[in-house]
């Protein structure tokens, strides 16, 4: 993006996205832990366990598409201006 656009300035600071990653570590160890010392059998903690997993992951993927999605529109914006 940065060879496209010479006014490009980086959208997060390093402590936004320290408390990023911090934030999304944190949460992911509070819900393992409290599917660790729940007291139900192994069935349940593996279920409440993958159902975590998938949602992280689902998280992850989503925030990329949408991501990549808005760049794809700047991109396409800037090329439209150019011709």
């Amino acid at each position: 993006m940065l060879a496209y656009n010479a006014g490009y300035r980086r959208r997060n600071t390093s402590a936004f996205t320290f408390l990023s990653w911090a934030g999304f570590v944190l949460a992911i160890l509070a819900e393992y832990i409290g599917v660790f010392n729940l007291e139900e059998p192994l069935s349940v903690k593996g279920y409440y366990a993958i159902g975590g997993a998938f949602l992280i992951v689902s998280c992850l993927v989503l925030q990329k598409t949408i991501r990549d999605n808005e760049e794809d529109k700047m991109f396409d914006e800037s090329e439209q201006h150019t011709e």
